[in-house]
């Protein structure tokens, strides 16, 4: 057992014919399982059968060796640390912070600090808790770890309903900048397509049947064209977990150093000599992908008024820019 995980292995043993499902069987042989946990583990992607992930209908075998690693529940509360914060605004209701890639915004499994929520508890003890958890304190809506941009943050329970209301209704506008690899055949367009859990890895986001997952639109607008790659300005409709990346990846232009997502390498062009090199050294001093939240509009729950904000692009993804516009111009 390590110390964030709980690992059960077992193996179906000989003579077991009864055609009995895999979550129906786990629920019987682990104590105080339910069937409900046992299928959100499934789904998840913690079980796996043989060393693949398989669907909790899946009939188990006799032999068949089942491994099963549950992430421990999360601390009761999170915890201040003193932890640097770029807050680009501040009142009695909200705070807009501009996170830098690199920091996770709450508490969860594998960081359980040093995220946004630790920084902000130390800063202010006035955040929202509107939204039933104690280790996410404020936190309305969310960046991946390795994305950085503006976010606001609640202080008070009124605000959070206010706010989670506006993304709710789509009245909150955000818009992203992005260097992805290859360039679109539009400069403007969109991507739609259900977002949902990969059922290759489901601890990723894939595109899905309509049938599955959440519907997600993605606007975009090349603003800038290089040699097999471009930059991209984003707008989202919707806000599904990984959205842009998903999306951009799925129709063959991933987000440029996004390791999920197929961005990690040379998509297009000469993949050989210098070229190869540049970008390979690019990846690694870029270590994360060239997305940022730009800029944040929405009502103020207070005023009432329209309130908008702006974040220069930082200088990891500015480093990209230049040695694109230095050396891969069209």
């Amino acid at each position: 057992m390590s110390e964030e995980t709980t690992n059960i292995d077992f193996v179906i043993p000989p003579g077991h014919h009864d055609n009995t499902r895999l979550d129906k069987y786990i629920t019987g042989f682990v104590q105080n399982a339910t069937r409900v946990k046992v299928q959100a583990a499934i789904k998840e992607g913690h079980v796996k059968v043989n060393r693949k992930l398989e669907k909790s209908s899946y009939k188990v075998q006799p032999g068949d060796i089942i491994k099963i690693v549950l992430p421990k529940p999360p601390p009761p509360e999170a915890k201040a640390e003193e932890i640097e914060l770029n807050i680009i605004y501040e009142d009695d209701h909200v705070i807009v912070v501009d996170k830098p890639a690199g920091m996770v915004v709450h508490p969860a499994f594998g960081n359980w600090s040093g995220t946004l929520v630790n920084a902000l508890l130390h800063h202010t003890k006035n955040l929202s808790s509107s939204n039933g958890h104690d280790i996410r304190p404020g936190i309305v809506h969310r960046l991946d770890k390795l994305t950085s941009g503006l976010l606001v943050v609640a202080k008070n329970d009124k605000a959070h309903t206010f706010l989670s209301e506006q993304f709710v209704s789509r009245r909150i506008s955000r818009t992203y900048q992005a260097i992805v690899w290859g360039t679109p055949e539009e400069a403007e367009g969109t991507f739609t397509g259900n977002i949902g859990r990969s059922n290759r890895d489901r601890k990723i986001m894939a595109v899905v049947n309509d049938d599955q997952g959440k519907s997600a639109t993605t606007h975009f607008k090349v603003i800038e064209y290089f040699d097999h790659l471009g930059l991209v300005e984003i707008k989202l409709e919707t806000g599904r977990t990984h959205q842009i990346r998903v999306h951009f990846s799925h129709f063959n232009h991933p987000v440029f150093g996004d390791t999920t997502y197929g961005g990690d390498s040379v998509r297009y062009g000469a993949n050989s000599g210098s070229r190869k090199k540049m970008f390979e050294h690019l990846f690694k001093k870029l270590n994360r992908q060239c997305l940022h939240a730009k800029t944040l509009e929405f009502i103020h729950p207070e005023t009432q008024k329209i309130v908008r904000f702006e974040s220069e692009l930082p200088g990891d993804f500015n480093n990209v820019l230049e040695k694109l516009r230095r050396l891969c111009k069209p």
